[in-house]
């Protein structure tokens, strides 16, 4: 997506969690809901009327909001899925024509191997992938929102990584944030990841999970299980 590229992450989310809002105003109108948005996993948050950009009141508000920048942002109030003006998160995060073609192009990327053409096949859905990265079949990278993923240079994610930048609670309430990967990194295969921050020069051992037990992993850290403990068998031989 042409809006997202070449913009800082900061950008990115502020970007999408503006379009979020003014599908939140439209569908609360709508279905007569109050809809609410959070800096915080918790809390009730802010009513999303408050934070119309399109008047000049809302558009001070939702600066005020975004100071500063948040990497999580949580949407509360749509409602549980037995009442009949509920709205589904799907519907208010995304138009239905980009949901399908997303849900698409995710299924197409399970089965590309790690080239040239894949990298460009994810900045066509909006992920922001480095020079020189390889990202190996079966990697999982959620077509939630896409742009929302930057994976730096020289980075490798092995098979059946998982990169979900949202989570949904129930009852009408979900979060999604930022996922950063830097550069030169070995992700191992089968990691598991929400949103979080990797700086350069991280490996991660197969199968680890970081989140939510990491915010930030910093240079140079290697992520994994502790060994097994294991003895090794003592054998008597006769001299």
């Amino acid at each position: 997506m042409k809006r997202y590229r070449n913009k800082s992450p900061e950008e990115v989310i502020r970007i999408v969690t503006t379009e979020i809002i003014q599908r939140a105003i439209k569908l609360g109108r709508k279905k007569n809901r109050q809809i609410f948005i959070s800096k915080t996993t918790g809390g009730k948050g802010t009513d999303v009327n408050f934070l119309n950009p399109k008047t000049g009141e809302g558009k001070s508000n939702l600066e005020k909001f975004f100071t500063p920048i948040r990497r999580v942002y949580t949407f509360n109030g749509l409602g549980s899925i037995e009442e009949k003006n509920s709205i589904n998160w799907r519907v208010l995060n995304l138009p239905f024509g980009r949901r399908t073609l997303l849900t698409f192009q995710v299924a197409i990327s399970f089965l590309l191997k790690g080239t040239r053409f894949k990298n460009k096949f994810y900045h066509w859905m909006g992920i922001h992938v480095g020079k020189g990265a390889e990202i190996m079949q079966m990697v999982w990278l959620d077509h939630f929102r896409p742009e929302l993923i930057y994976i730096g240079d020289n980075t490798l994610l092995g098979a059946f990584t998982r990169l979900t930048v949202h989570a949904y609670e129930g009852s009408g309430k979900f979060r999604y944030g930022l996922i950063e990967i830097g550069n030169n990194c070995k992700i191992g295969a089968g990691t598991g990841m929400g949103p979080i921050k990797i700086e350069d020069n991280v490996r991660t051992l197969p199968g680890a999970t970081l989140s939510p037990y990491f915010s930030l992993i910093k240079s140079g850290s290697v992520i994994g299980w502790d060994p097994p403990n294991v003895r090794e068998v003592q054998i008597e031989t006769e001299e």
